[in-house]
């Protein structure tokens, strides 16, 4: 499948984050880097997210996802341990036309994450 590679400038825009796993622990500080503010739902959350949440470095809101909620994000990231609720985040941002990102299946995404590393000043992104 051919793709077309972007970055994206995210600085001050809302970004929804659904669930509360490692996956989501590991993506969420490169958004936040990025100056993304991210609104996380999700009932539970690692440690590294329950303390950005209690440093006021992202919005928490400890429930199920629902519709509606990507209503003023730019970009989401579904990363829920349920296929079923990943499906229903990616097509209510199909809806919205936003960007949408499957944890769990890169296949059923409009977009992915790229593996990423960045070292002295230089930062480099691979899609395979």
């Amino acid at each position: 499948m051919s793709v077309y590679e972007i970055g994206l400038r995210l600085a001050g825009k809302t970004v929804l984050v659904v669930g509360g796993g490692t996956i989501a622990g590991r993506r969420v500080p490169r958004l936040l880097d990025a100056g993304a503010r991210v609104r996380l739902v999700a009932p539970e959350a690692t440690t590294t997210l329950s303390d950005l949440a209690a440093s006021g470095e992202l919005q928490w809101e400890r429930r199920e996802w629902r519709a509606g909620d990507g209503d003023d994000a730019w970009f989401v990231l579904a990363a829920t341990d349920d296929p079923a609720v990943n499906a229903a985040v990616a097509a209510e941002a199909e809806a919205l036309r936003t960007w949408c990102v499957r944890s769990d299946d890169a296949e059923a995404s409009d977009a992915w994450t790229l593996a990423h590393a960045a070292f002295d000043g230089v930062s480099v992104a691979v899609s395979a």
